[in-house]
């Protein structure tokens, strides 16, 4: 039973990722808190999921038109040293603190999506 649950909830997280809402976040918190999974071990687990989740909606926003090359590329050359860096912290740094800085992460997240002014834009308008 514990199995097909812990499916249920990773089937949940790549759907509700693959729309780019934050499937990771919702897995995060179910392995950290429902599967009392270490918070370091948690984060592996979550950057390995989100990679076939990402080639995934990577081909269906392509097939879309949806795909903005030259942000992806910037993103990829400053990003991928971000990853490392941030590999080599969360190693030297206690599981705790992490799981303390996740959580102080995700509340300023939500303060900011609850008192953002809405886009005016549309997404499709350039």
């Amino acid at each position: 039973m514990q199995f097909f649950f812990c499916f249920l909830v990773s089937l949940i997280s790549a759907f509700i990722a693959s729309m780019g809402i934050g499937g990771g976040a919702v897995l995060l918190l179910f392995l950290t808190v429902f599967s009392a999974t270490p918070v370091l071990t948690a984060q592996g687990i979550n950057l390995l999921f989100f990679l076939p989740v990402g080639i995934i909606a990577l081909c269906f926003h392509r097939k879309s038109g949806l795909l903005q090359w030259k942000q992806g590329v910037l993103c990829g050359i400053f990003g991928i040293p971000g990853v490392f860096l941030g590999v080599w912290i969360a190693s030297h740094t206690d599981s705790a603190i992490l799981s303390k800085i996740f959580a102080l992460f995700l509340f300023a997240l939500g303060l900011k999506t609850l008192f953002a002014k809405p886009n005016k834009k549309s997404p499709e308008q350039p």
